[in-house]
C-alpha cells in the first residue's frame, strides 16, 4: 500500500488521490518514426501512482522505461493515450515535477549552492525565500558544509545528492529518477539508496524510480512495475510488503524479499 495512505479505505483516499502527486497513465502508447518503419516503444500502459508513493520500474534494455518517464514529465508527447497529474492532462514540462538522471549534470563552474539555485534563476529573479529553500534542501541531503565547493571537488555520490537537492528545491510534488545511481560503485550506491529513502520520507514527494537492479527496486519501492520487452507493456505489478523503515540487513534477511526478487527475475528472463 502506498506510503502515507496506510490504513485508509479506497473511499477514504478518493479526495487525496485527486491531489498533488497523483499520476494517472491511461492507454499510453509511444511510436517513433524511423527509416526502417515505425517503432513502438510503449503500448497501452495503464497505471496509477498515488500521492507520496514510491514506485520502481524495471524491465529489459530498450523496453521504454526512460520513454515512459519522459512522457510522464511532459518532455515528449504520447502517440496515443494520456498522462494526468492531479487530474490535469500533461502536455508540457511541469514545475510540479523534478528530474534526476543517471549523470548529475551540474554546471562545473558554479558552486554547489549556485547549482541548486539554478531552477529559480530560470523561472524568475531569485528571492531570499528561494535561497532559504536551497539551503534547506542542501541540509536535507547532508551537504550544508559544501555550499561553496564546485562539482569537481565532490565525489560521484555527493554530486548526485546535489542533483537531488536541485530537483527538490522547487518543492515538486513528483520526482522522476532515471537510473540515478547506475554509475556509482556498490558501496556508494547503497549509501545513496538509504539517503534517498530518508529524503523521500522527509519530503513527502511521489517518486518514480527507473533501475536495472531488481534488489534496488525492491528495497526502495512500495510497488514495482515490471515491463515487457519492446513494445513496453505492464507485465506485472509487485506489491512490496516489506516493513518501513528498511535496512539492508532486515530486507535481505526476509524470505519475502528473495521470493519477490526471483519472481521478477523469472519474468525478465
Amino acid at each position: 500500500m502506498p506510503a502515507g495512505v496506510q490504513g485508509q479505505s479506497v473511499n477514504d483516499q478518493t479526495g487525496e488521490l485527486s491531489g498533488r502527486g497523483h499520476i494517472e497513465i491511461d492507454g499510453l502508447t509511444k511510436t517513433y518514426a524511423s527509416d526502417a518503419g515505425d517503432i513502438t516503444a510503449l503500448e497501452g500502459i495503464d497505471f496509477d501512482i498515488a500521492p507520496r508513493e514510491f514506485v520502481g520500474i524495471v524491465g529489459p534494455s530498450g523496453c521504454g522505461k526512460s520513454t515512459l518517464l519522459r512522457c510522464v514529465g511532459g518532455l515528449i508527447a504520447p502517440s496515443a493515450g494520456e498522462v494526468r497529474i492531479g487530474g490535469k492532462v500533461v502536455t508540457t514540462p511541469d514545475r510540479r515535477i523534478g528530474y534526476v538522471f543517471q549523470k548529475a549534470v551540474l554546471l562545473p563552474w558554479r558552486r554547489v549552492l549556485d547549482n541548486v539555485m539554478l531552477p529559480f534563476e530560470v523561472m524568475r529573479r531569485p528571492t531570499e525565500d528561494d535561497r532559504r529553500k536551497a539551503h534547506e534542501v542542501l541540509e536535507m541531503v547532508g551537504l550544508s558544509e559544501y555550499l561553496q565547493h564546485r562539482p569537481g571537488e565532490l565525489s560521484g555520490g555527493m554530486q548526485q545528492r546535489v542533483s537531488v537537492a536541485r530537483a527538490l528545491a522547487v518543492e515538486p510534488s513528483i520526482l522522476l529518477m532515471d537510473e540515478p545511481f547506475g554509475a556509482l560503485d556498490a558501496q556508494t550506491r547503497d549509501q545513496m539508496n538509504l539517503e534517498l529513502l530518508r529524503i523521500w520520507q522527509e519530503s513527502q514527494t511521489t517518486v518514480v524510480f527507473v533501475t536495472h537492479d531488481i534488489g534496488e527496486a525492491l528495497f526502495l519501492s512500495d510497488r514495482v512495475m515490471v515491463m515487457s520487452a519492446r513494445p513496453g507493456r505492464v507485465q506485472d505489478v509487485i506489491d512490496v510488503d516489506l516493513e518501513r523503515p528498511r535496512t539492508f540487513e532486515q530486507v535481505e534477511g526476509d524470505e519475502r524479499f528473495w521470493s519477490l526478487r526471483q519472481r521478477i527475475r523469472e519474468q525478465l528472463e
